[in-house]
């Protein structure tokens, strides 16, 4: 027999149990073990049969009747909350049962006026069973889970995931060092090393000088000049792309081929500068690929530790769940609990409606938070209602802070298009991500730039990229694609909604401002544009955002045409003066201040865009 059929019979056992305990001639647990068991929904038929003998064999006449009547009652008015509610909740079932004992009190009692005190009696008693009953149910449900089973799957699940984890982390290792064995490979070089010049001196030799009768005397005698002459030769050449006129003459005094092999020299050190070109291409892709194979290793360390299954040791947080979710009419299956490195938790279950109606994921979220005791919603992709069908359901964390997001836009005068893009981005984790790009010049071409860097900036924060290692991952793709001219801007604020940490990222930005009432902050960058050169350097500004504070970001266009010697000073007594909380309208302020100074023309692209912050 199962084990959850033996439990069931033990709760049987309890019910009859139940008439044993006598208080001053009441019998509370009675209709407490009977409402608890009852809206557990086992078999109910056989809990009133055994609810009945138990009263049969150890309660008087009197108090049998009067039981019997009060579970009667308490069975109909949860089966009737279950028709009408789609579910009963603990504090609606023990209402039921404690309004019927005081029912059948008083109906046995009042009538009669035998005893006033047993009227009190009735009213303590009842009070008793409705706080019996809720304090008992959730034991109970816990006592009806799958108990061993649950933990033994649990425990399984729990050796499979450090196995899944030591996994990605030896991969991890693998990469790491893959990327090592790159990037420890040689350097670039910049000049030819004497074995190479020694090669070409000897490709020009075997061409000209072989068929010459000098040839012994000039190469094979020590004291000849020609080593020193064509030393200098290839200096020159290297130098000033052709020979110096007193290597000209004195090479001629010495040799009859002297044009020729000027002639030689030349092409053979352009072919070797060529060559010297494509190896250090070559090195500067193997640095991009070592850089690659870190960022890869990172992030498979990275997703080893994202999540921790506590499903195990909090296995009475997640019974939990399970029966606030019962109580709304769902039932959960495969349920597991985990914790995030930055210590919040999130629940994934499998979720349908017991009854078939339509249950608001909202309010299952009310119920995962009474579970948990922690604010919980449901996760970004999570359908807003659950039916029939099972469902697997996700529910984070809730953040303190939430974010509302606008922007303002201009493309230059006479352009078809804007060169800038922008993303705002909600990730996993609570993070809030705002990312502008101005790509070189204005027109189609910058608009393709600009859009590329924010495509590639999305999918990598997305699947779980760090911001520096996105950054650089971006950057090494469009060094990789190697277009002239194809550099983009990047800034980035990234706004962590559980603390209202922000940080700033900026690759040849323009400034940012964080605006809070009257006081207002420039953070500025003086780095590179992306795609310019393999190596990158990121300057990341780190504020602590308080609530009703705002992000501005901006595009060059912006502020380089302001006509002012300090133009971040200007900008910053723009945002100052302004009154309002929408962040739509604050971006479209800002852009119609900057108009007023160019005289309502648009000399190039321009963006704002401003994102602001507040609690919950």
């Amino acid at each position: 027999m199962k084990r959850s059929k033996w439990k069931e019979i033990a709760l049987y056992g309890l019910a009859a149990l139940a008439s044993k305990w006598e208080f001053a001639g009441c019998y509370p647990l009675i209709p407490v073990m009977f409402a608890a068991i009852y809206m557990e929904e086992v078999n109910r038929t056989l809990l009133v049969i055994f609810s009945v003998f138990g009263m049969a064999l150890f309660a008087p006449v009197q108090a049998m009747a009067k039981y019997t009547m009060a579970v009667l009652v308490a069975a109909a008015a949860i089966r009737l909350m279950e028709w009408a509610n789609k579910g009963c909740r603990a504090y609606a079932g023990a209402l039921a049962a404690g309004a019927s004992v005081l029912a059948m009190t008083l109906a046995g009692e009042l009538l009669m006026v035998r005893n006033r005190a047993t009227i009190w009696m009735g009213l303590l008693e009842s009070a008793l069973v409705f706080g019996l009953v809720v304090a008992i149910s959730p034991p109970l449900h816990w006592f009806l889970e799958d108990g061993a089973p649950f933990l033994r799957r649990r425990r399984d699940a729990g050796r499979v995931e450090p196995e899944h984890g030591e996994r990605l982390q030896t991969y991890a290792r693998s990469f790491d060092g893959l990327s090592k064995l790159f990037s420890g490979m040689e350097t670039f070089k910049s000049s030819f090393e004497p074995e190479e010049v020694g090669r070409m001196q000897q490709e020009i030799a075997g061409k000209i000088c072989v068929s010459c009768d000098q040839c012994a005397i000039c190469w094979q005698e020590e004291a000849s000049p020609m080593y020193e002459l064509f030393g200098r030769l290839f200096h020159s050449i290297e130098k000033k792309g052709m020979a110096e006129e007193a290597v000209h003459r004195e090479l001629s005094g010495c040799c009859p081929y002297s044009e020729s092999i000027m002639e030689e020299a030349v092409g053979v050190f352009e072919k070797a500068k060529l060559n010297l070109a494509w190896y250090n291409r070559l090195l500067e892709n193997r640095g991009v690929i070592a850089e690659q194979l870190d960022a890869m290793a990172y992030i498979m360390e990275d997703c080893a530790m994202e999540y921790r299954d506590i499903s195990v040791q909090e296995s009475r947080l997640v019974a939990a769940v399970k029966y606030r979710l019962k109580e709304r009419g769902a039932v959960a299956k495969e349920t597991r609990l985990y914790q995030r490195k930055n210590g919040k938790y999130s629940l994934k279950a499998a979720v349908r409606s017991k009854w078939g109606n339509s249950i608001q994921v909202k309010e299952l979220a009310k119920a995962v938070s009474q579970g948990l005791r922690r604010d919980m919603a449901p996760g970004r992709y999570a359908r807003a209602l659950l039916g029939r069908e099972e469902a697997v359901l996700t529910f984070e964390e809730d953040t303190l802070y939430h974010a509302l997001h606008g922007v303002a836009r201009l493309t230059k005068d006479h352009a078809q298009t804007s060169g800038d893009n922008f993303s705002f981005l909600e990730l996993e984790g609570g993070e809030c991500v705002l990312a502008l790009s101005d790509g070189m010049g204005s027109g189609l071409g910058a608009c393709k730039e600009s859009e590329m860097v924010i495509e590639l900036i999305e999918k990598f924060l997305e699947t779980g990229f760090q911001k520096e290692t996105a950054i650089r991952m971006m950057n090494s793709a469009m060094v990789i694609q190697g277009d002239e001219g194809s550099f983009s801007t990047v800034d980035l604020a990234s706004m962590d909604l559980y603390t209202g940490r922000c940080e700033f990222y900026k690759i040849g930005a323009a400034p940012a401002f964080i605006k809070r009432g009257k006081q207002v902050e420039c953070i500025s960058s003086a780095s590179l544009p992306a795609g310019i050169f393999h190596h990158l350097d990121i300057e990341k500004s780190v504020r602590q955002l308080e609530d009703g504070d705002f992000v501005i970001l901006a595009t060059d266009g912006v502020l380089d045409y302001l006509p002012s010697p300090d133009p971040e000073g200007t900008m910053a007594d723009v945002i100052r003066e302004l009154e309002t909380n929408n962040p739509g309208q604050m971006a479209n302020q800002i852009l119609e201040q900057v108009l007023l100074y160019t005289s309502g023309k648009a000399p190039d692209d321009m963006t704002v865009l401003v994102a602001g912050i507040w609690e919950k």
